[in-house]
C-alpha cells in the first residue's frame, strides 16, 4: 500500500513538501521554503538556523514525521528544481534525516550557493543526477527513481518519477509545456508516455493557475516580447532598467543578449543575482558569462551605479525587486538609497509578474507607488509564466493517465480548480482525485 502525506504547499503558495510512504521506507519530495515569511531577510539572509526559520512560518512543519514515526524511514530527499520555495528548506531541515539530497546539476550548484551563503553545511550526502537520468534509492525495498525533463522558468527542472511494486508515484511541481525553450531540451514526452504504459498509480501536479482558462506561451514568446518594447525605447537614448527572477537563466540570457546588441554595457545586480548565475555557470549553463558585469557587494553596487547614473545611455541594469521585496536592488532604487537616479527619461522593464500572493500584491503596489512619483515609463508584464494553465495540465494528465490525480501547490481555490479540471476529464471525487491540505495524508490501495 502507498500513502502519501501532504506536509506542505497544500495550504499555500509554496513551503512545498510531500511524502511517500511505502511500508518501511519513506522518501520526501522537495523541501521549500514560505517566501512570504523571509520578505525583507531573502536578499541577506539573516535568519541562518532551523529554529529561527520554524518561528518565522518559513518552513514546511517536517515534525509531522516525527508524529507519524517515519522520521526515521527516510531513505531519499528528491528536489524537483531550483526555485527557493521548493529548495530552500534544505540546509535547515535535511541534516534531520539520514538519507542523501538528489537534484539536477543546477538545482545541487544553486543548494551549495545557498549554503555558502549562510554558512550553512549538511551531513547528508548530495547526489547529482542529470536531466532524465535515474537513481537508485536504497531501504527496505529498492526504489527506482527518475528526473524527466521538463521546461518552467528555471533550468535542469525535472518531474520526478518513483516507481514501486504498486504503480509509480508522479511529482509535477513545477512545469509548463513549452516545446521551443529557450534553453535546455522540451518536455521529455517520449519517457512520460512509456510512464503511463507501465502504470502510473498517482499524479501530484501544480494547479498555481489552474483558475486559468489556457495553455501557457513559450519562453521564446517573452523573448519576443523583450525584442519588441527594447528596440522601440531604446532610441531616447536613457537609462534602462530591467527587473525580473533571478533564477530565470534563459530571460537573463536574453536581456543580456538584447543589451549588447544594443550597444549597451549589461549590469547583472544583486547577491540573488550572482547566486543563481553562479551556479549556472558552474554547470556550462551560462554562455553570456564573459559579456557581463556582475555587482554583488555595496561598494561593488555604487561604484557601478555612480558610472551608470553619469552615462545611463550606455548601460542596462538587470536586477532584483519586480515583486516589491524590500531590500531589493528596484526597492532601494525606488527609495533613493542607492547612486542610480531614476527620472522621467528612464525606462524600468518589469521582464516578470507578481506572484499570487497578498503579501506580494501589496508590496508591488507600493513599489510602483514609489516609482511613479520619479515619472520613468514603465513597461509590466513583459513576461510570460513558467507555469502551465488548465490546458497545460490537462494535457499532462492525457499524457500521464494517472490512475489517481491530486492538486498541490496552492490555496484552497487554485487547488479545487485542479480537482474541477479532473472531474471534468471523469475521474470521481474522493475516489481517484483528491483534495488534500497541510499535515493530511491518503492511503492508495
Amino acid at each position: 500500500m502507498l500513502t502519501l502525506h501532504t506536509i506542505g504547499g497544500y495550504n499555500e503558495v509554496g513551503k512545498n513538501m510531500t511524502v511517500l510512504e511505502v511500508g518501511e521506507d519513506a522518501i520526501i519530495f522537495d523541501l521549500g521554503l514560505y517566501l512570504p515569511s523571509i520578505v525583507g531577510v531573502q536578499e541577506r539572509e539573516k535568519v541562518p538556523t532551523e529554529k529561527g526559520m520554524r518561528a518565522l512560518g518559513a518552513l514546511p512543519d517536517d515534525l509531522y514525521l516525527d508524529k507519524k514515526g517515519l522520521r526515521n524511514k527516510v531513505r531519499a530527499i528528491l528536489i524537483s528544481h531550483a526555485h527557493l520555495d521548493h529548495v530552500g528548506a534544505v540546509q535547515y531541515l535535511a541534516q534531520r534525516y539520514k538519507a542523501p539530497v538528489l537534484g539536477t546539476p543546477f538545482t545541487i550548484e544553486v543548494l551549495k550557493k545557498l549554503m555558502e551563503d549562510n554558512r550553512n553545511g549538511i551531513p547528508n550526502k548530495i547526489i547529482k543526477i542529470n536531466p532524465n537520468g535515474s537513481y537508485i534509492a536504497k531501504g527496505k525495498n529498492n526504489y527506482k527513481v527518475e528526473f524527466i525533463n521538463i521546461t518552467h522558468s528555471t533550468i535542469q527542472c525535472a518531474l520526478i518519477a518513483v516507481h514501486t511494486k504498486d504503480g509509480i508515484i508522479l511529482y509535477a511541481n513545477d512545469y509548463k509545456m513549452d516545446n521551443t525553450p529557450v534553453m535546455g531540451d522540451p518536455p521529455n514526452y517520449k519517457r512520460l508516455k512509456e510512464l503511463s504504459k507501465i502504470g502510473i498509480k498517482a499524479l501530484i501536479s501544480n494547479c498555481l493557475y489552474a483558475p486559468a482558462d489556457r495553455k501557457t506561451p513559450s519562453e521564446k514568446i517573452a523573448r519576443d516580447l523583450l525584442e519588441e518594447v527594447l528596440f522601440t525605447i531604446d532610441s531616447q537614448e536613457s537609462g534602462l532598467i530591467v527587473t525580473t527572477f533571478s533564477s530565470h537563466i534563459a530571460r537573463i540570457k536574453s536581456i543580456i543578449e538584447f543589451g549588447r546588441r544594443l550597444n549597451r554595457e549589461v549590469v547583472l545586480l544583486g547577491r540573488s543575482m550572482n547566486k543563481y548565475v553562479t551556479a549556472a555557470v558552474s554547470v556550462g549553463k551560462a554562455p553570456f558569462k564573459n559579456k557581463v558585469q556582475i555587482a554583488t557587494y555595496r561598494n561593488q553596487l555604487e561604484k557601478v551605479l555612480k558610472k551608470a547614473n553619469k552615462n545611463k545611455k550606455n548601460y542596462m541594469i538587470i536586477c532584483t525587486g519586480h515583486q516589491g521585496e524590500p531590500g531589493s536592488i528596484l526597492d532601494r532604487l525606488s527609495r533613493n538609497k542607492l547612486p542610480y537616479k531614476i527620472s522621467s527619461q528612464d525606462n524600468i522593464i518589469f521582464s516578470s509578474m507578481t506572484i499570487p500572493t497578498a503579501i506580494n500584491e501589496t508590496m508591488r503596489a507600493d513599489l510602483d507607488r514609489r516609482l511613479k512619483k520619479f515619472h520613468p515609463r514603465i513597461f509590466d508584464k513583459v513576461h510570460v509564466s513558467g507555469h502551465g494553465g488548465k490546458e497545460d495540465i490537462r494535457e499532462l494528465i492525457k499524457l500521464t493517465n494517472p490512475e489517481h490525480f491530486i492538486p498541490s501547490h496552492g490555496d484552497f481555490p487554485k487547488l479545487q480548480a485542479g480537482m474541477d479540471l479532473a472531474m471534468e476529464m471523469g475521474y470521481k471525487k474522493n475516489y481517484n482525485t483528491h483534495l488534500l491540505s497541510n499535515g493530511k495524508m491518503i492511503r492508495l490501495k
